[in-house]
C-alpha cells in the first residue's frame, strides 16, 4: 500500500501516520509517477529554504508531471524559477506590489466584501463560497491588474478550471481556459500600453530597473500567476477561516468578544486549515538527505505545508483551533526566497472579509455537515459552504 493512500479524502490522518512513522516517504502521485513526500516541520521548512531543491523543471530527471501543460510563455513565471532569474524577476514586481498599495487597497475590499453582503439580504441561506469568498478576492485582483469588471466572471469561471478541473470534461476544458486567458491577456497588455492607468498591469509595464525591465513574456506570466495565485489562496483561506469559526462555537464568541484578535487570528486559520496542501513540487539539483533519508538529485520532491502546520513538535495540539495561540512560523504561504509575493494581500483579504462578515450576521451557521473538498493535491478549499445567516443572534 502506498503511504499516501486517502490523502485527498483525509489529509491530516495521513499526515499525522506519515509524521510518526518517518520523516520522508517514497510514494505514488495520483497521475503515477513517483516522488519523496516530506511531512515534519524542520524538514519542510528546511527544504523550502534549500538552494539545491530547485523549482526550475529542467532538473527533474525522473516523476516529471505527466498530466496538462501550461504554454511556455505562461510557465516562465516566479513559480518555475530559480535565482537569478528569480532574484531578478522579483525585484522588478516588487517594486510595483508595494505594501502601501496593499494598505491602500483595504478600504475598495471593504465597499466590495460590504456589496456583496448587501446582496444577500438580511437573512437566509446562501453558499457563501459562491456568493462572498470566491467573488471578493477575483474582484480585488482584477481591481488591481485593472481588469475591466465585465470581464471578471470569465476570470472566475478560467480560475476554477484550472485549480480544479471536472473530470468528466476532460483535458479540453483546462486547455480551453488557458487559450481564452492567454488571448486576453495578449490584449490587455496591449492596451495597457496604449493606455496606462493607476493599476499594477500598468506599473508593471512601466517598472524598470538601471535599465532592465520584464520582457512580454515575462509580463503575460506574472499577470497569470499573480491572476491565478491571488484568487486561489484567498478563496480558500476566506473559506476554510470561516468554517473553522462555525465548527468552533468556543472561538467564534471569542473573536466576536474581542475583534482586535483578528489579525492574528488569520495567523492560525492558516496554518490550521491551509489553503494548500503542498508547496510547489522541487527537483534537488544533486543528491540532498533530510533527516537521515537521501533523495537523488532529478527526483520529484513534494514538500506538505498542511502537514508541517499540524507537526506536534513544532505547534501544541496542532489539531485544535485555537486563536490565542502564536501561530507565527507557519508555512503556508511558504519560507525563504520563494515566500508568497501576495502575502500581505491574502492576510488583509481574510482579515476584512471575515470582518465583515462577523459584523454584518450575529448568526452565522451551518446549513448542511456533509461537506465536500475540491478534489485537488494544491488546493484545499470547500466546493461549497452552505450557511443560514442572520442579523439576530
Amino acid at each position: 500500500m502506498d503511504p499516501a493512500d486517502g490523502l485527498l479524502e483525509h489529509p491530516y490522518d495521513v499526515y499525522r501516520r506519515l509524521r510518526d512513522s518517518a520523516p520522508v516517504h517514497r510514494i505514488t502521485g495520483p497521475d503515477g509517477t513517483p516522488a519523496w513526500l516530506v511531512t515534519r516541520y524542520d524538514d519542510v521548512r528546511a527544504a523550502l529554504a534549500d538552494p539545491r531543491l530547485s523549482l526550475d523543471k529542467r532538473h527533474a530527471t525522473a516523476g516529471t508531471y505527466k498530466g496538462f501543460q501550461l504554454p511556455a510563455a505562461l510557465e516562465a513565471n516566479l513559480l518555475n524559477m530559480d535565482p537569478p532569474d528569480h532574484t531578478r524577476i522579483r525585484r522588478l514586481v516588487g517594486r510595483a506590489f508595494t505594501p502601501r498599495r496593499i494598505q491602500q487597497l483595504r478600504a475598495p475590499i471593504r465597499r466590495t466584501a460590504d456589496g456583496l453582503l448587501d446582496a444577500l439580504g438580511p437573512s437566509g441561506t446562501t453558499d457563501l463560497v459562491a456568493s462572498y469568498a470566491a467573488p471578493l478576492p477575483i474582484t480585488v485582483i482584477c481591481d488591481l491588474l485593472g481588469i475591466p469588471e465585465e470581464h471578471r466572471l470569465d476570470f472566475r469561471i478560467w480560475t476554477d478550471t484550472l485549480i480544479a478541473p471536472d473530470p468528466a470534461a476532460g483535458p479540453e476544458a483546462a486547455r480551453d481556459a488557458v487559450v481564452a486567458m492567454f488571448g486576453y491577456f495578449t490584449r490587455l497588455l496591449a492596451d495597457k500600453r496604449r493606455s496606462p492607468a493607476d493599476d499594477l498591469l500598468s506599473d508593471m509595464i512601466a517598472v524598470r530597473e538601471e535599465g532592465d525591465r520584464l520582457s512580454e513574456d515575462e509580463l503575460m506570466s506574472m499577470t497569470f500567476l499573480i491572476l491565478f495565485a491571488g484568487y486561489e489562496n484567498s478563496v480558500q483561506l476566506i473559506g476554510n477561516a470561516v468554517l473553522a469559526l462555525l465548527q468552533h462555537p468556543d472561538q467564534l464568541a471569542a473573536l466576536r468578544r474581542d475583534p482586535s484578535r483578528l489579525p492574528t487570528a488569520v495567523e492560525e486559520f492558516a496554518r490550521y486549515e491551509s489553503p494548500a496542501l503542498f508547496a510547489l513540487r522541487r527537483f534537488p539539483v544533486e543528491d540532498v538527505t533530510l533527516s537521515g533519508v537521501t533523495i537523488p538529485a532529478g527526483e520529484t520532491v513534494w514538500v506538505s505545508l498542511a502537514a508541517a502546520n499540524r507537526d506536534p513538535s513544532r505547534f501544541a495540539d496542532p489539531d485544535r483551533l485555537d486563536l490565542g495561540r502564536d501561530a507565527s512560523g507557519h508555512l503556508t504561504l511558504g519560507h525563504g526566497i520563494h515566500y508568497c509575493l501576495g502575502a500581505p494581500l491574502a492576510r488583509a483579504e481574510t482579515e476584512v472579509a471575515v470582518t465583515a462578515l462577523l459584523e454584518r450576521f450575529p448568526a452565522l451557521s451551518l446549513a448542511d455537515e456533509d461537506l465536500r473538498w475540491r478534489h485537488s493535491l494544491r488546493a484545499r478549499g470547500l466546493l461549497a459552504l452552505p450557511v443560514t445567516y442572520g442579523q439576530k443572534g
